[in-house]
């Protein structure tokens, strides 16, 4: 069966796919395709940093020039980007423009997924009855909450704080105060905490008084008048 006219017209505009664009050679071609992909699945990828730049960092993606800028190389901030020089780091694709010929890689993503795994473990090792040694990190009305360390934090609700009634935990706490607190609930990936737990409840008063006094029953013989005549009697006039 002979090709029509048409036939030809597909097969060479598929064999485009495998050509140069008269300014992108093949392989950069299938370079853009591959990092278009990457940007849709999001898969990480595996670059090393070859150079230094105003703002961040560049490395080389299937002979393409990758650009990842500073705030995307850490979730901390960084002043000095030549200690990542180099260095293979895991990254994902940000954006990828062909056309503006921008490729812009991204670790960020990557290292909040592993915090938040590494969180969420910690989290599910803590056991109700846990004592730990924080930081007030910030102070709501209903409550305080304690950075316990390594990636964790904790609730100490207001009720918690003391065993006498607060109006507000700023009565009591300030930012960056170190306490012990005590793990009273884990449910859902949160930690509820208490620092009264771990503090003696005041005395309560003697009531050994009180008690007599309550329990205190006249005896029978004992007549007591409360008339007129009775409070009058014996006042002269």
């Amino acid at each position: 069966m002979e090709e029509s006219m048409k036939d030809y017209s597909e097969m060479l505009e598929e064999s485009y796919k495998f050509m140069g664009d008269g300014i992108h050679d093949t392989d950069t071609l299938l370079a853009w395709k591959k990092a278009e992909e990457l940007k849709e699945s999001q898969e990480n990828i595996t670059v090393t940093v070859n150079g230094i730049v105003k703002g961040g960092v560049v490395a080389d993606f299937e002979g393409i020039r990758a650009f990842i800028p500073v705030s995307k190389l850490s979730l901390e901030r960084i002043e000095d980007c030549n200690p990542f020089l180099e260095k293979e780091i895991e990254v994902r694709v940000f954006e990828a423009n062909m056309e503006e010929e921008k490729l812009i890689l991204s670790a960020k993503e990557i290292l909040k997924e592993r915090r938040e795994l590494s969180r969420k473990r910690k989290i599910s090792e803590v056991q109700v009855g846990q004592v730990f040694h924080g930081v007030v990190a910030t102070i709501k009305d209903y409550g305080a909450f304690i950075d316990l360390g390594d990636g964790m934090s904790g609730l100490v609700h207001i009720s918690q704080i003391s065993h006498d009634r607060i109006k507000h935990p700023k009565v009591v706490l300030s930012e960056g105060q170190e306490v012990d607190v005590k793990v009273i609930d884990v449910k859902d990936g949160k930690i509820s905490l208490s620092m009264k737990a771990l503090i003696d409840p005041p005395e309560k008063a003697d009531s050994t008084e009180a008690s007599e006094e309550e329990d205190f029953v006249l005896p029978e013989s004992v007549q007591i008048k409360t008339s007129l005549g009775d409070l009058l009697k014996g006042i002269k006039l």
